[in-house]
Order: structure tokens, then sequence, then C-alpha cells
């Protein structure tokens, strides 16, 4: 198992080659499972959780190719790989196993494809996690409405449907706001259906719109994505297209962090400030000045940061996936801050460990309190979850002496080469294995 060993105090500068998307890149591999021929898709980072995908559509039946980087003079830092190809070969199969969902919750993102193209699915049924419980009722539900029967079977989720899905209107909020991966899996699933589907409540998020996209080139009719209302014409087929993946708006938000914490200048390339404008405001706050110019961003910011108060919220407001990275942040700031989750309020569990680093952070229920110190210390941690993860790097950057994460292999679900990235402009990181 590695961890990284980190010796904090360097300030960061030099550029940054933000990676594609990892939460649209799942849900847009899924997608391929509906078109005919051979999708190639442009900017899927190599991660952990696109290998798992990687892996699951091998066995639904699709031939999976990862083209070599292309070979061209680079800056320093690592070198990201090339397309990714995509082209179902058997569409009699439609089992996603245990073996792959446990290491994996977007493997639910199938469901809604292989119901709309293969008409039946069997997905093994996704357990909790360390940041709380995310149900798949309403994915269940939502395609219920167009016409799919479910049961469940020996912890398996098997839909199928008799003839071909129906559309309709339906609302798919929830209790905790729209669904994301529910949102898609629906649309995946309307775009095949006879007629028309009207999604209100529906998810707003990039990654909803990147799915969409991708989709309409493929002669899906979708409209509206980025509403809360998407309207779905039905058609007969979809045939395979090339896309490139919008950029890791998560990675983005986590390097600004960085820059940030280190009093460093970072100039972050291939990056959308307007999937992250509710993180710019935030930040602006804190003392943070993001300037772009052409898909570059570059950041620096003041010796002294602000306090600030904030509540995570469905996009577009402030995302859950930076508040950890956030707190690490605020951990610095001088004076009282104040953090509410309203999307996962259990998503705490890297508070203890930032205490151990000397931070001051009192947890009241849904909210966390944090008040500024002037420095972190280097200690030994372990990473609870993906965020959790890059929230301790960011503050092991700046900790006095060193810094051990162990169980970085949830950062390496959704952070391409980021050891690597960060070593490139600056930072004292190694990756060990016991």
């Amino acid at each position: 198992m590695d961890s990284f060993l980190i010796r904090g105090g360097n300030r960061l500068k030099g550029r940054v080659e933000i990676s594609g998307s990892k939460n649209a890149s799942l849900p847009i591999m899924a997608a391929c499972l509906m078109a005919r021929g051979r999708s190639r898709l442009h900017g899927v980072p190599r991660l952990s959780d696109i290998d798992s995908m990687n892996k699951l559509l091998g066995e639904l039946g699709c031939h999976v190719y990862r083209h070599p980087p292309e070979d061209s003079p680079r800056e320093k830092g690592p070198v990201l790989n090339g397309p990714l190809d995509i082209e179902v070969m058997d569409e009699s199969r439609c089992e996603a196993r245990y073996e792959i969902v446990s290491t994996m919750r977007a493997s639910i993102c199938v469901l809604g494809p292989l119901l709309g193209s293969r008409g039946r699915a069997i997905i093994s049924m996704p357990g909790g996690c360390a940041i709380g419980d995310r149900p798949v009722d309403l994915h269940i539900r939502g395609l219920q409405r167009l016409g799919a029967d479910f049961r469940i079977e020996s912890g398996n989720i098997i839909g199928e449907v008799r003839g071909r899905l129906k559309g309709c209107r339906m609302y798919l909020g929830g209790a905790q706001g729209p669904t994301v991966l529910g949102t898609i899996n629906v649309m995946c699933a309307a775009a095949m259906a006879e007629g028309e589907t009207v999604i209100v409540g529906a998810a707003c998020e990039p990654e909803v719109v990147d799915t969409a996209n991708l989709m309409n080139k493929m002669g899906a009719k979708i409209s509206g994505q980025g509403t809360p209302e998407i309207r779905i014409e039905g058609v007969d087929k979809l045939i395979a297209t090339e896309h490139r993946v919008i950029p890791d708006r998560i990675e983005t938000a986590t390097f600004i962090i960085a820059a940030a914490m280190t009093n460093g200048e970072l100039e972050l390339k291939h990056c959308n400030l307007d999937h992250l404008l509710a993180v710019e405001d935030r930040l602006s706050e804190v003392g943070i000045r993001v300037e772009r110019e052409n898909g570059t961003l570059r950041v620096s910011s003041a010796r002294r940061l602000n306090p600030i108060e904030t509540t995570t919220q469905p996009y577009p407001g402030f995302p859950t996936d930076v508040q950890a990275q956030l707190m690490a942040l605020l951990c610095l700031a001088d004076g009282m801050s104040v953090i509410t989750e309203r999307i996962f309020p259990d998503r705490f569990l890297h508070v203890g460990e930032l205490n151990r680093m000397g931070a001051k952070i009192r947890k009241e229920g849904a909210t966390a309190v944090i008040q500024g110190v002037k420095e972190l210390q280097g200690a030994t941690v372990m990473a609870s979850d993906l965020r959790a993860s890059a929230a301790l790097v960011l503050a092991g950057l700046v900790a006095r002496g060193q810094t051990r994460i162990n169980r970085v292999y949830h950062i390496d679900r959704g952070y391409e080469k980021i050891e690597e990235k960060l070593i490139a402009v600056g930072a004292d990181i190694q990756r060990v294995r016991e």
C-alpha cells in the first residue's frame, strides 16, 4: 500500500496541466455502450477509477484501447495519456459484477445505458462509503417512470424492459437535492426511448452537460442540459463519435488552493473557470487572485488569508468535493471560519487528521468551525476518502517537518499523477511503497 512523504515549506511556482474530468469521463465512457462503432475520447485521465471502468466495459462486451501519449515537446511535468477508444463488440452482456462495483461506486452509471440499448441490466448494489450513504433510489425511480421493471436478487439490482422504454415527464429531485448520476442514467435511457422525456429537477453540473453534448454528437436529441429541466426526444440508434472531456474542475480548485497555501504562483493550463464561479467567489474573499486567459489560469494570493463562511450546495453552488481542500486552506486563515456541509453531512473524517497536524477545528453536526493557526506541523495521518486525501496533501505542503499520508490509493482514484505534477512546480513529495 502506497504512502506519500512530504516535507513542507516549499513555495510552488510554475505550470500545471489540468487533466480531464474524472466525474465526466466515467458516465461518458458508460454512454459509449449505446453507440454503434468506435468512439474516441480525448482527455480521459489515467486513474484507478478509470481503469475499473475500462475493465467493466470489457466485461460488458466492449473493446477498450488506450493510445500512448502523443510524442511532442513538453515543458517540465508528467506526460499525460493519449486518447481512449471504446467499441461495442458483444451486446449480449449486461452484468456489472460486485468485484468491480465494490471498488467504484460510479459503476451504477452503466444502468441507464444498458437498459436503453440492451433492455436488461444486472448491477451489484453499491454500498455506503466513508463520506456517507449515497442511495440509488432516484436512479431506479426515474427509470421505472420510463417503463423499466426492477427487482433485487442476491445483492444485485436487476432491471428489465419489456419492448421499448417510453418517454414521460418526471420529477427527479431528492431530499439532498438533484442527483448527478441519476440524471445521467435517466437521460441516457431516455435517449433511446419512444417519444419525449422531460426531467424536472435535473442536476445542472457541467458533467451532465458534457455527457449530453457527447450523446448529441452521437445522434441523440437532448436540450436544456445545464438547467433544471432537460428534454430528450428518443431516437432509434446512436452512432460512435469523437469527443474531448471537459477539464477537471475539482483538480483545478485543488491546485488553486495549493498555490494559495504555499504563497506560490501557479499557471494552470486547460481550465474552465466558468465551472468554478462559486469557488472563485469564496476564494477571492480569502484573498486569492485568479486571472484567466484563453483557458489558462494564473493564481497568486495575499500573505494574509481572510476567514470566511461557506455552505456546500448543488451546482452552481460551492461543491462538496472542494470542502476538504477549503478547510485545509482556512486552517491558516487569520481568524475563525465556518463551513456547513449540506450535501454529505458526514463528510468530515479529515477533521481529526488535520487536527493531528496542529489545526483547530471543531465539528458541530453538519458544520465545522475552523480557528486559524500560524502553522501546521508534520505528522503521520491517514486518508479516509478521495477529497480528504487531497486536503492532507495540501496541509503537508505547508506543514513544518515531514508529513506521512497513508492509504493514498484514495487519491489515485481522482488525481492523475498528482505527486509528479507537484514535484514539477517545486514540492518535496515522494511516493513510498510498503
